[in-house]
């Protein structure tokens, strides 16, 4: 099993898993922008796909150099889920936009803004975290970073469930209900992949402290 390597040299795993946060953070803000500012939604949801295949191509390269590298900076199955989780993250975002569009969503609630925006805080994060996987001296602010992400987490199910209980009560129109209720769903489960992460970059730190 391959363990964690020091080497200063060999940064492409670092640069594309920060590049993927980047991407992440980019894909959040359109959201946001998305439902503070409706208008050209179609255009703005398709930019979210421009972005999720960006994400795609990113996670294929990181597979990629982990078939191609014989000595890898931490374990490669830790390295694959991490990939496949922010990219998941990206997956979530991306369909609340895709959503939003083809449900011909008219106007965003208060609470799928609110969403958006701990989804957003939640990016910038793990933006933020992402840079301490490169050196073992910062292993301490991966798990503080993992604590802010897993109150992000707590504080989108929270919304998440206030949202839904404003739905059932406020809508009798079966088809808004399902609409919504989707809508949600994806927003929580951007936030969920989120804490799947933190999860993740916990047990790397775990194993090569």
């Amino acid at each position: 099993m391959a363990r964690f390597v020091i080497n200063p040299r060999d940064t492409a795993f670092y640069d594309l898993f920060e590049q993927s946060a980047a991407n992440l953070v980019t894909a959040a803000e359109e959201l946001v922008d998305l439902f503070d500012n409706y208008k050209d939604v179609e255009a703005k949801a398709k930019r979210l796909k421009e972005l999720e295949h960006h994400g795609d191509e990113i996670t294929h390269q990181i597979i990629q150099k982990v078939n191609l590298t014989f000595v890898t900076p931490m374990d490669r199955e830790d390295i694959a889920l991490l990939a496949h989780t922010l990219d998941s993250v990206m997956d979530f975002i991306e369909a609340a936009g895709r959503t939003a569009f083809l449900y011909r969503i008219s106007q965003p609630t208060e609470r799928a803004r609110q969403l958006t925006a701990v989804v957003a805080r939640l990016a910038h994060t793990l933006n933020e975290v992402l840079p301490c996987l490169r050196h073992r001296k910062q292993f301490n602010q991966i798990l503080k970073h993992c604590v802010e992400i897993n109150r992000l987490e707590n504080e989108a199910d929270d919304i998440h469930h206030a949202a839904m209980v404003e739905l059932f009560d406020k809508s009798q129109d079966a088809c808004e209900i399902i609409k919504w209720r989707e809508l949600y769903q994806h927003m929580e489960e951007a936030t969920d992949r989120g804490e799947d992460v933190a999860d993740i970059l916990e047990g790397i730190v775990l194993k090569n402290a």
